[in-house]
């Protein structure tokens, strides 16, 4: 395991796409002992940096140093669903070896496979079950696990080999909040070196200090996440406050200027009225008028180098506010009266999921969240709900206009503009509505005209959400499915700010807690044991309640 000194660093590291595409050009970078968060927007080059520094990307140019052994656990963990847990481990020759000593084999090979790891298989027993895997046992294959476990599992396999520095790439997709717990408890008592890319607010809380990564270069912030947070408002308004007097410094410099050219010409005019009246002899009025031509081109030329200064420091400023810009929209038609049945479940059984006992009634503009452990078939309900599967038996019936978004997104159509997309739900809405509306989910101008197979993650989540919201009916039952899964920190803001404005009813499955908290969840359901029932917010905290 990692010693004081353990480090990794980048010098001069420059990567680009194949096609050209520029993502990190000369960036220095070092990450001692510590945990050690790093964020930046969806693009920004977070999953290539942490390949880069792992070895799995070859750098156009640039050195990467590493003081002992490096792991990664991927954003897209994929296993052989065929090997056995002990070789997804990494110890399935480790473990024959010790059979075979033990069932009396003493050929030298299999001491030297084993190599002094006699207690092999207890650690692998201890350390599958500090993640909530002891369960699975190793002899299983991996296709038996499911595919938060199989994250878990290649996490294990790195634990096992006690790298120095460990490297990991958004580890809590796709996690319940139960294996998200064993993995916080994993990353907090992790000796090492340790940089994880997340948006999960729960586990960046956990992190020393967080790694900013915009436009290729590295801003560094002591603390926690929610640190992070405090500093960069402060920055922020920091940054606002030099906008506002740079703004005020330009026009201040138009003004000057114009009143100069004012000047100017007050003086020319009167001095073609001198010229024109000769009073004086010829030559020098000629020496005036070019000394005058001269002052005036050097009172010119000054105001104008002031006011190009001025709008300098201005764009200056500019670049240092964040274009993290927050969805603003009013959406009265989604409002549901307090009271206004909404939503009825009765003795529900759904096809491979969740049963409601009795009756279950959602009335105004309730948000519940529905959690649960993965596989428990919180989305086999909302789709139900949505009537896209039937029930195997009871009622499932909205009694509003709802609205389904799904984890896949797949409600846009990618050869369709981000406008044309949005004018499908809402055939009634003239062009210039549709485009006035886009603009406020932040598609402006030709960004409204982007076909939605061409945008990213965070670009499509925020079109399917304004093809929904603005739909006609306006919707006044909401279903999201994981929706912060896969989004930047910006994005999951711009999401809470559109759901503000939201006044139906909500119903949200998720495991991202801290993001519940800030929608103002009303209401907790919890699946468990194949019921659907409710829950406290206290006992959604507690891992029983997971």
């Amino acid at each position: 395991m990692s010693s004081p000194a353990t480090s990794l660093s980048a010098t001069s590291l420059t990567f680009a796409w194949p096609d050209g595409t520029p993502v990190l050009d000369g960036l220095d970078i070092s990450f001692g002992p510590g945990r050690t968060g790093l964020v930046g927007a969806n693009g920004s080059g977070k999953s290539t940096l942490l390949k880069l520094l792992s070895g799995a990307l070859v750098p156009a140019d640039g050195t990467i140093r590493v003081s002992g052994e490096i792991g990664l656990l991927p954003q897209n963990v994929t296993l052989d669903t065929a090997l056995r847990v002990d070789q997804a481990l990494g110890i399935a020759a480790k473990r024959a070896a010790l059979h075979a000593i033990e069932a009396g084999d003493a050929a030298e090979e299999h001491f030297e496979t084993l190599d002094e790891d006699w207690d092999v298989e207890e650690r692998a027993l201890v350390t599958l079950g500090e993640l909530g895997l002891g369960h699975i046992g190793l002899d299983r294959t991996v296709g038996e696990v499911s595919g938060g476990e199989s994250v878990l599992l290649r996490l294990a396999a790195l634990l096992l080999r006690r790298p120095d520095v460990l490297l990991l790439d958004e580890p809590t997709n796709n996690l319940d909040l139960y294996a998200r717990r064993r993995l916080y408890a994993a990353v907090a008592g992790w000796p090492g070196v340790l940089v994880v890319v997340s948006h999960d607010r729960g586990l960046l809380d956990l992190v020393d200090q967080i790694a900013d990564l915009r436009a290729g270069e590295v801003a560094w912030y002591g603390g926690n996440y929610s640190a992070y947070e405090e500093a960069l408002a402060v920055e922020q308004e920091a940054a606002e406050r030099t906008v506002r007097a740079a703004e005020a410094d330009v026009r201040k410099q138009r003004r000057e200027l114009t009143d100069a050219h004012m000047k100017l010409a007050r003086r020319k005019r009167y001095g073609q009225k001198m010229y024109d009246s000769k009073r004086e002899p010829k030559i020098v009025m000629g020496a005036r008028k070019r000394a005058a031509q001269e002052s005036a081109g050097k009172h010119r030329i000054l105001h104008e180098e002031r006011l190009a200064e001025a709008r300098e420091r201005l764009d200056e400023a500019v670049e240092a506010v964040r274009d993290d810009d927050e969805i603003r929209v009013d959406l009265p038609y989604t409002a549901v009266p307090p009271g206004r049945q909404v939503l009825t479940l009765e003795k529900l059984q759904t096809v491979h999921g969740p049963c409601v006992e009795g009756l279950l009634d959602l009335r105004g503009p309730e948000r519940i969240a529905l959690v649960g452990r993965n596989g428990a078939g919180k989305t086999t309900l909302l789709r139900t709900i949505a009537g896209e599967l039937p029930p195997v038996a009871g009622l499932a019936e909205a009694h509003v206009p709802l609205r389904f978004l799904p984890q896949r997104l797949d409600v846009l159509d990618d050869e369709a503009t981000v406008a044309e997309n949005v004018a499908r739900f809402a055939p009634g809405a003239t062009p210039n509505r549709v485009r006035a509306r886009l603009a406020r989910f932040l598609f402006r101008g030709k960004r409204a005209d982007q076909p939605a197979g061409t945008l990213s993650g965070g670009e499509r989540f925020r079109a399917a959400l304004a093809a929904l919201l603005l739909a006609e009916p306006a919707p006044q039952l909401l279903l999201l499915d994981e929706p912060t899964n896969n989004l930047d920190m910006a994005s999951v803001r711009q999401l809470t700010s559109a759901l503000e404005s939201y006044e139906g009813a909500l119903i949200v499955a998720g495991h991202d807690l801290p993001f519940l908290d800030s929608i103002g969840i009303t209401r907790w359901l919890l699946v468990a044991d194949g019921v659907l029932r409710d829950a406290t917010r206290e006992e959604i905290g507690q891992p029983s309640g997971a």
